[in-house]
């Protein structure tokens, strides 16, 4: 039976589940015709029902739209659009594409799609992406609310969903390996690290095939909507499989105490330039979704894929709250960390503006009050804004920080000045927003870059596998390969890797800020020298659980200084206290080898502070030494009430367990202590209280 189809109303934006049937609504300005087209199954080469949209009854202003009764959730759709093709004037309307609808909630993929289909002339429709009717109603969420943790509470851990447990030594079994399910299963592992946010690599449905040829895009920084969880992060295939599997994972993270963080691509589509395919929003309203270069025929490219969402515009404004909105508060995540959020501050033209608009409609929009807000502060076409990034409550993540620790302890030159202002929470960069230290997240590596195992293990990338020879990549990694490039037989420079890998996490973890750890790291995780692993899906990029016996001591070193980062009270009085709150209330007194003299100097690879708490129940003396040769740091002397001599809590140079020591730490002495080369020791003294051993 036909469906009878009534005029519908132009809002809420996308399918709209009613009694009786469902309303549709589709923003295109430009459109001279549009349709709905109906299918049995994603795999159909032609549609079951097709229902052309009068314009003199199913449109209102810019929107098209229709109640087409009899429908249910679980329907597939998608549009046809036709109008103009006029690229020189920024139109590319295509009638016999298939287009996604941008408020989807499901976007299923057929067994043949093809990105090539979708970019050529011709009809796509069997190999055509398809947009699902779905009704949110009825998940039981049992109680679960956003955590809200203070950034001062905070240890995030950037990880990808489906890498976190492909690998065959996960324990996972199929079909769960590699999906939001499998996630849940190892949860107990980052309660047991005591990480408090997970940052998940893109969650939203993209385009696999937006890579070399014979790879797959793996990263999933090329989105095709906005609303629909991946498709290929499921474990199931039936229609509300991907949402509910994701409501579940984060159910389950959050009765583990640990909040989720999307990582969101607000900046680019995978549609690309001129040449790319047409999947949803070239052919809906190009001009409108996209900054376009000056005469319209190309498009303005400063995100380094082809193509810039423009996103203060007022329907792409629209569009990208709507999205952070339903991901808040229909699937209860904690935070997002926006891709290139430069982007956010370009006009339509692509000027920054001083104040963008979709930038303060995100930070006041009260529907995301709590919700933790990170800008990745930078973008390729140039803009770069740590420090400066607009907004009260956005924090930054800090690539100084990444680049100025990596410099120090590389021994390059003129990096001890830069190291202190970064471990003390970049005052030089935020100080004169008035920012709290936790504005900062800190971070040595992450996706994007070598893997910590990697930056103290190559000099240079090695990225042939991605058959872009070798061009791909950034080639600035401030690494260092202690002597070999890649894997080596030779202890000493194991050994030497070792250390650096323990240095770059001490530092990471006691400095002021919001630390951030890429997965992996914990257990020295490689992708054998490939910087850019984007099109890897495969072991190289994937958690080997095997690590975790074979460098169980980089992981032990690991959590025990989260556990300090965030219990790490000398008393009872203020166990409860994080770190930063701690250094914040803290006398910091700067040294170099000598007490009282420390070297600023270009030459300078070493420096000394102590931490004393105001009210004198603890101190502890910091020693961080890049130099290739040993140093004997000269020890404050200890003040009336304290116990008799320092003691060591940690000594990168030693091996496990001596390396990071409990309340029982070996004493050493009162005048000097002689730091090994690349090395990062720290000793307390106490007034009669203990310290946290670090085992929870």
């Amino acid at each position: 039976m036909k469906p009878e189809v009534r005029p519908g109303r132009s809002y809420p934006l996308g399918p709209t589940v009613y009694e009786g049937g469902v309303n549709f609504s589709v923003f295109s300005k430009n459109a001279e015709a549009v349709s709905i087209l109906l299918f049995d199954s994603v795999d159909d080469a032609r549609p079951a029902e097709i229902i052309p949209l009068d314009p003199r009854v199913n449109r209102t202003y810019y929107y098209w739209h229709a109640f087409v009764s009899g429908l249910k959730p679980g329907q597939i759709y998608g549009f046809r659009v036709d109008g103009p093709f006029d690229p020189d004037n920024g139109l590319r309307f295509d009638p016999k594409k298939v287009l996604l609808d941008p408020y989807a909630r499901r976007v299923l993929v057929p067994n043949g799609y093809s990105r090539l289909a979708a970019r050529m002339p011709g009809d796509n429709t069997a190999w055509a992406m398809k947009s699902v009717v779905t009704d949110l109603s009825g998940y039981r969420w049992e109680g679960d609310v956003r955590l809200k943790k203070p950034f001062a509470e905070t240890v995030i851990y950037e990880m990808h969903v489906a890498g976190f447990t492909r690998h065959p030594s996960s324990g996972v079994a199929s079909p769960k390996r590699g999906t939001y399910a499998g996630v849940i299963e190892k949860i107990p592992y980052l309660t047991d690290l005591g990480i408090t946010a997970v940052e998940l690599l893109p969650v939203f449905q993209f385009d696999e095939q937006d890579s070399p040829p014979g790879l797959v895009n793996y990263w999933g920084y090329c989105p095709v909507s906005f609303f629909a969880p991946h498709q290929g992060y499921s474990s199931r295939s039936d229609i509300m499989g991907p949402l509910d599997e994701f409501r579940d994972m984060v159910k389950a993270f959050h009765r583990a105490g640990i909040e989720v963080i999307l990582d969101v691509v607000y900046n680019h589509t995978a549609e690309g330039n001129e040449w790319g395919p047409t999947l949803c929003f070239k052919g809906l309203e190009n001009r409108a979704y996209y900054i376009l270069n000056d005469g319209r025929s190309g498009y303005a490219d400063f995100t380094g894929t082809g193509s810039t969402l423009n996103a203060n515009h007022s329907v792409v404004r629209r569009l990208i709250g709507d999205s952070l909105r339903f991901w808040a508060q229909e699937m209860h995540v904690d935070g997002f960390r926006f891709d290139l959020a430069s982007i956010l501050s370009r006009d339509e033209s692509g000027v920054p503006l001083a104040n963008p608009p979709v930038i303060w409609e995100i930070e006041s929009d009260p529907a995301l009050a709590g919700t933790k807000l990170i800008a990745e502060a930078w973008d390729p076409g140039g803009l770069y804004q740590v420090g400066s990034f607009v907004g009260d409550t956005w924090k930054e993540w800090n690539g100084k920080f990444r680049d100025d620790i990596r410099s120090f302890l590389k021994g390059d030159d003129g990096a001890v000045l830069k190291l202190a202002y970064r471990m003390m929470g970049s005052p030089d960069i935020y100080a004169h927003k008035e920012r709290e230290p936790e504005h900062s997240v800190n971070f040595v590596t992450c996706h994007d870059g070598f893997t910590l195992n990697d930056l103290v293990s190559y000099d240079r990338k090695h990225n042939l596998g991605n058959r872009e020879d070798n061009r791909d990549g950034t080639d600035h990694n401030l690494s260092w390969n202690c002597g070999a490039e890649g894997p080596t037989s030779d202890p000493a420079i194991e050994t030497l890797r070792n250390r650096q890998v323990k240095n770059f996490l001490a530092l990471t973890l006691v400095s002021l800020g919001t630390p951030m750890l890429l997965m992996g790291d914990e257990v020295r995780r490689t992708q054998n020298g490939n910087n850019n692993a984007y099109c890897q899906d495969n072991e190289l990029s994937w958690f080997d659980w095997t690590l975790l016996d074979k460098h169980g001591d980089i992981h032990r070193f690991v959590k025990q200084l989260i556990y300090f980062r965030l219990h790490r009270g000398a008393s009872e009085e203020d166990y409860d206290m994080t770190l930063t709150e701690v250094l914040q209330k803290a006398n910091i007194q700067w040294h170099g080898v000598k007490l009282d003299q420390p070297d600023w100097s270009d030459s300078s690879h070493s420096l000394a502070f102590t931490v004393m708490r105001l009210s004198g129940e603890f101190i502890f003396h910091f020693m961080l030494n890049a130099y290739w040769k040993e140093l004997n740091f000269e020890l404050p002397p200890l003040i009336e009430g304290f116990e008799p001599g320092w003691r060591r809590w940690l000594d990168t140079s030693l091996e496990s367990p001596d390396d990071r020591c409990d309340d029982h730490a070996p004493a050493v002495g009162n005048k000097s202590y002689p730091v090994q080369p690349r090395s990062v020791a720290v000793l307390f003294a106490k007034s009669g209280t203990n310290i946290p051993d670090g085992d929870g």
